[in-house]
């Protein structure tokens, strides 16, 4: 089969796409042939070994995948022709993998596999920093840095879904509009964030910020909560790692809050929390109100000009791969 091989961490542009042979599956693993993989952050980080995973090349990168069932052992819960979503965490960008049952996931009728390829990652994570994390209550209001990319339109779709009053914000005028696709109340410029979400909240704040960004945003993003407010960090697609004064957190009555949505589920919460998530997304998705907002697409050949357009954060909306 085709794939997508990391051989050296030189970057998105050194990786090769390649013969290497088909997945041999355990006894009890799932077989997919892979409709659509989704692209995410992680895998650029991968490409340069600045993950906090570190294969050794080489590697198969691709996280999360949509597509059909070709191989289906005796008591999986799947069948032969049946199309899912795949949280494979790595071999997603190949024409076939093998993913552990726990993370195969049903999808309603009729739905898109480009749509279910852009799930797993942003979609799961966005659940458990919303969620699990920052409490999200129906009322809430939420603000959500990087709104256009896919972890942004995730974050504001799922609020929105959840019952929050969403403001997005981006980095241009031009992604506006995407992040209004998603579903944003809202939308703001980074440059001057804190008083337009001031302005548009009379004064109080939110009750939640969602960070993938980082960077020189951090402090002004502390100062738009609302008292008992929580700023969630999810990472760091800017670069800098910011710093906070412990004493801000202390006069504002405001939290601070790691997720660490792979950390979690490796440990404390286990395998099957994966599982109860999606079935939460799934109630969502049969009612109509998670709908991903899908940007470029490529071919597997293009890997390494899809993963820069991540890289350097011209992506919008989700990019996808095509084996």
């Amino acid at each position: 089969m085709r794939a997508a091989l990391v051989t050296r961490l030189d970057g998105p542009l050194a990786v090769e796409v390649i013969d290497v042979p088909d997945p041999t599956p355990t006894a009890r693993q799932v077989v997919i042939e892979v409709a659509a993989a989704g692209i995410c952050f992680p895998d650029v980080l991968l490409t340069r070994g600045e993950y906090q995973l570190k294969p050794p090349p080489p590697f198969i990168p691709g996280s999360e995948v949509a597509g059909t069932v070709t191989h289906a052992p005796a008591g999986s819960g799947f069948v032969v022709g049946q199309q899912v979503a795949a949280f494979p965490g790595f071999g997603g960008f190949a024409e076939q993998v093998a993913v552990d049952p726990e993370f195969v996931f049903p999808l309603p009728d009729g739905f898109g596999l480009d749509a279910a390829a852009a799930l797993p990652m942003n979609y799961l994570t966005s659940h458990f920093a919303l969620v699990t994390r920052g409490g999200l209550r129906t009322g809430d209001s939420v603000l959500v840095h990087g709104a256009a990319g896919g972890v942004g339109t995730a974050a504001v779709q799922l609020a929105k879904a959840l019952g929050a009053t969403v403001y997005a914000v981006v980095s241009s005028e031009s992604k506006a509009a995407v992040a209004r696709s998603a579903g944003a109340d809202e939308v703001v410029l980074a440059e001057g964030f804190l008083g337009a979400v001031k302005s548009l909240t009379g004064g109080r704040g939110v009750d939640i910020v969602v960070d993938p960004v980082g960077g020189d945003r951090f402090t002004d993003s502390l100062r738009a909560l609302a008292p008992l407010g929580r700023l969630l960090v999810i990472g760091f697609t800017a670069g800098a790692i910011p710093e906070v004064k412990v004493n801000r957190l202390l006069l504002n009555n405001v939290s601070v809050v790691g997720v660490g949505w792979g950390a979690y589920w490796m440990g404390a919460g286990g395998i099957g929390f994966v599982r109860e998530q999606w079935d939460a997304l799934l109630r969502l998705l049969e009612a109509g109100a998670l709908d991903p907002v899908l940007g470029g697409s490529y071919p597997l050949a293009q890997v390494g000009v899809a993963l820069t357009e991540v890289d350097e954060r011209r992506a919008t909306g989700k990019l996808l791969l095509h084996p």
